[in-house]
């Protein structure tokens, strides 16, 4: 990612109020089955921003490791992990996804919440632990414009097409998909 896009998500960031302990909660897509996500092992949130959805795991039991390219979100998802009493549970840090996923453990579950890097599909199928979940939502065509980061309808089926489908959706400009290894 150039110094520019990184520094465009810096001041996205620093002209946000910091996440409260209120917004920790899974994306609406995903919140009916929140009874699936597991309660022990380790988790990876790619593109983690202000940290909600890591903390929302570690919450639930997990260790979280977040990767975001913005320092500013970084540091504003320590303080929230902190505040939420699972500063010990989650570890958050500055990566660049262009340049691929970082090394690691297998993770039990994999979430990107409205981000998907194609080139790094196979990356995150390697990641998934057997029997892992990945929930994954992404811009997306399907009741919006065509656009240069919004994926076609059933592209993410396609992508992950060797994982179960728990469940999957298409509308108003995003998709969704939650499956399982």
């Amino acid at each position: 990612m150039s110094a520019e896009d990184r520094a465009r998500w810096d001041d996205r960031y620093v002209q946000r109020a910091p996440a409260t302990a209120a917004q920790v909660v899974l994306p609406a897509a995903f919140a009916p089955y929140a009874g699936t996500f597991p309660t022990t092992g380790h988790a990876l949130d790619l593109a983690c921003g202000r940290g909600q959805v890591a903390i929302w795991l570690a919450r639930r039991g997990l260790a979280v490791t977040g990767y975001d390219i913005s320092p500013v979100a970084i540091e504003q998802a320590r303080e929230l992990a902190v505040s939420c009493e699972v500063g010990e549970h989650c570890r958050f840090e500055v990566v660049d996804l262009d340049a691929g996923l970082p090394a690691g453990p297998a993770a039990d579950v994999i979430v990107c919440h409205k981000f998907r890097d194609a080139r790094l599909d196979q990356h995150v199928l390697n990641r998934l632990a057997p029997g892992g979940l990945l929930a994954i939502s992404a811009l997306s065509e399907v009741g919006a414009a065509a656009g240069p980061f919004r994926i076609k309808a059933g592209e993410l089926e396609g992508a992950f097409s060797t994982l179960e489908v728990i469940g999957a959706g298409a509308a108003d400009g995003e998709a969704w998909l939650l499956a399982r290894r």
